[in-house]
């Protein structure tokens, strides 16, 4: 028998639930546990009459999923994963089959040739870092037809310098920026594309930036267009933020390689690290090497018993990413019309997790964060406040409660502490702790006088 050590009173004083009262209906059970979160009735309330215009595209969205969990299904039992699989390796990991058959598995949903899924990558921009530097050599021009790269990379590429930047090591850069309208510049990507240019990047979410995410049939026109004018040329598509939000990938579309990371999308919020290279052979091949050893390639790295979590993950991706888009579509229907601009637009369809809202001021920054981390299950009771961080070049204030630190399909928020002072909402493992925290967020707001219920 367990005893507690607590003052004679404190169960009474501190229950967290009051029993269910007679004739007490489930929304009025909802609104007393909003309360204990400090999410207000009015609150509460203009949330549900946003939802109620929300319904259809919902219900699309779940058959996205379906479609998508059934095609990661497809793949683990083609290529019969089995318990084995889980085992654990150390040392080299020569012979690891549970890592062999995932990379398999990984392939055969991204329809590629090969696929590269390594915990030794630690994220994003390494797996975009290993993916650029293995396919690029000295001498050979780099081009990105969607404008200026996410953060990160500026200094992978050598926009910012830094050592060992592609640019140290003889590789140049090349840029063609988006139209007015964030559209592709067609005439300015044709003028970009010369006897230099090897591989061309292309980012497909918005990164911190306010400007549209690409859909894949957005994509495959553009693929196309620059295989038109150089048919050679390496393409490769930055997939962060955009696994399983649609029934097709960039590969789908031609794309040598498709990069991104595990504690995003594809890891299902239980991968606590790695990232992932899908692409031809060569490539894929290439980026092995990088990662690893010349001679070594896909031979070595062994798995440190994430197995079980890898591929779970994965199975688990398709609606997670589900339940995180619905978070993006109902905070951008809560914001926008409190006039608050968002990218994409409440109305839009959605090609990434991420929903940018422009704020206006740090001060409403710190307020929507503020709501986010204090919905979090982990650190709730911190305060974000902005910060110098590695890569950037503004201080970014950051909200995230998360099992996986730093893990972008949890629920968080952040941005770099400048103007048009936006801030980037994404992830929640289930649909309904994304509304907690776009509710709180909204609460924050309003306890501020940042801003008005309609």
């Amino acid at each position: 028998m367990v005893k507690h050590n607590k003052p004679v009173g404190y169960w009474k004083r501190n229950k967290p639930f009051e029993y269910r009262k007679a004739g007490e209906t489930v929304k009025e059970q909802l609104q007393e546990i909003y309360a204990k979160l400090d999410i207000r009735p009015a609150t509460y309330e203009y949330g549900e009459r946003v939802l109620d215009g929300l319904r259809e595209r919902f219900a699309a969205i779940d058959r996205t999923a379906e479609y998508n969990q059934a095609k990661v299904l497809e793949a683990m039992r083609r290529e019969r994963v089995s318990a084995s699989h889980f085992a654990a390796t150390t040392g080299y990991g020569y012979n690891d089959e549970g890592r062999d058959t995932l990379e398999r598995v990984y392939a055969d949903v991204f329809h590629t040739e090969a696929a590269l899924v390594r915990p030794q990558i630690t994220c994003g921009t390494h797996a975009l870092t290993v993916a650029l530097s293995a396919n690029l050599l000295p001498g050979d021009e780099l081009l990105s037809p969607v404008g200026v790269p996410y953060d990160t990379l500026e200094e992978v590429i050598g926009i910012r310098e830094s050592p060992c930047s592609l640019k140290e090591y003889g590789v140049s850069y090349r840029q063609a920026d988006l139209t007015p309208e964030g559209a592709f510049d067609y005439d300015a990507i044709r003028a970009a594309i010369g006897p230099k240019t090897k591989l061309i990047t292309i980012q497909r979410s918005k990164g911190y930036a306010v400007r549209p995410s690409f859909s894949v049939a957005q994509i495959g026109e553009l693929i196309s267009f620059c295989r038109s004018v150089k048919p050679d040329v390496k393409i490769m598509v930055d997939n962060c933020y955009d696994e399983f939000v649609e029934t097709v990938e960039p590969s789908d579309m031609g794309a040598d390689m498709v990069v991104g990371s595990l504690i995003k999308n594809p890891g299902g919020g239980l991968a606590p690290i790695g990232g992932y290279i899908c692409g031809t052979a060569e490539c894929v091949s290439r980026c092995a090497y990088r990662l690893s050893a010349p001679g070594l390639g896909q031979e070595v790295g062994a798995n440190l018993g994430l197995m079980p979590a890898l591929y779970q993950g994965f199975f688990l991706a398709p609606t997670v990413t589900a339940g995180a888009l619905k978070g993006a579509i109902f905070a951008a229907s809560l914001y926008e019309p409190l006039g608050f601009p968002c990218v994409p637009k409440a109305a839009e369809t959605r090609h990434d997790i991420i929903q940018a809202v422009t704020l206006g001021s740090p001060e409403a920054m710190s307020a929507f964060c503020m709501g986010i981390q204090s919905a979090a299950p982990v650190d709730s009771y911190v305060m974000p406040v902005p910060g110098e961080m590695p890569g950037y070049d503004a201080p970014v204030i950051m909200a995230a409660g998360a099992f996986v630190q730093g893990s972008s399909i949890e629920l968080s928020a952040d941005g770099p502490v400048r103007p048009p002072y936006a801030v980037y909402f994404q992830g929640g493992l289930t649909w309904y702790h994304a509304k907690t925290g776009i509710l709180l967020s909204l609460q924050k707001m309003l306890d501020a006088n940042l801003t008005k219920l309609p």
